[in-house]
């Protein structure tokens, strides 16, 4: 039995039902057994994409890029929303609270920001990327206090309401699908300025799984977008439908990683 999990993109137990209701129906279109687990937090997301028996789950671009043996990668998503252009890409989101007196991301320097993991594209390597250009033109310490490891959005979305940090990175999906089925919260963050787009982290399956399997689930996602059943699940999602992606245009985000670091920038301060 191969496993499928969505756990980034699971931001409400709601949501994380569609994407077990997709990957059903990926599977039984595919001709694949798949059974999804939930892997929650505070479970390493590191332990999950180690695992030999995975078909379908999402992995960050960033550690994906440094991965050896690379994952096969099953297919990235297209998000719906208008400000990704039908493309399977992604951004960060800098949000502070909705009621905060900063309006542009200048205004929250000198104060606390948050961060995610590490090995995080959007809640950690996109951030250093981002401020290094604001940083090239002043202070080189643009902030008076770098907050983390935060681990999940969820949690730097508590640290910006609490007011533990002033300013935190959002994954921009993560975000949408937060404005979409949880409102209430999502109306209490506001975006003061966002990355550049980059890949999304993809649908990735383990080195070992077989080839074929992995090209069954990929036809069948990508014909998700057609399907009269997948379709109201991909509304759900906030969903296109899927892409095929090269693995190669991950390396881009290796390139900002080692950027930042050539500039001294080892986190987002």
């Amino acid at each position: 039995m191969l496993i499928a999990n969505a756990r980034m993109y699971a931001v409400t137990p709601k949501v994380r039902d569609a994407w077990r209701a997709l990957f059903d129906w990926a599977g039984r279109h595919a001709g694949v057994s798949l059974s999804y687990i939930d892997h929650a937090a505070p479970a390493p997301l590191e332990e999950l994409w180690a695992r030999d028996d995975l078909a379908a789950a999402f992995m960050c671009g960033y550690p994906f890029a440094m991965a050896a043996p690379k994952p096969r990668i099953v297919a990235a998503p297209i998000p719906s929303q208008p400000r990704y252009r039908g493309a399977a890409v992604y951004c960060t989101d800098f949000v502070v609270r909705a009621d905060s007196p900063y309006q542009t991301l200048g205004d929250t320097f000198g104060g606390r920001i948050g961060w995610t993991v590490l090995h995080s594209q959007s809640g950690f390597n996109a951030v250093r990327r981002h401020l290094l250009d604001h940083r090239s033109k002043g202070s080189k310490q643009l902030y008076a206090q770098s907050i983390g490891p935060l681990v999940t959005p969820r949690t730097l979305i508590q640290a910006v309401l609490d007011r533990m940090i002033d300013v935190g990175p959002l994954d921009s999906f993560v975000h949408d699908l937060l404005i979409r089925h949880e409102p209430d919260t999502a109306a209490q963050l506001r975006t003061v300025e966002s990355t550049a787009m980059t890949p999304i982290p993809p649908l990735i399956a383990s080195p070992s799984t077989p080839l074929a399997t992995v090209e069954r689930l990929r036809r069948s996602l990508l014909a998700a977008s057609t399907d009269p059943e997948a379709a109201p699940l991909l509304e759900d999602l906030l969903l296109a439908g899927f892409a095929v992606v090269d693995p190669a245009d991950y390396d881009r985000l290796v390139t900002q990683a080692r950027e930042a670091e050539g500039a001294g920038y080892s986190l987002p301060a």
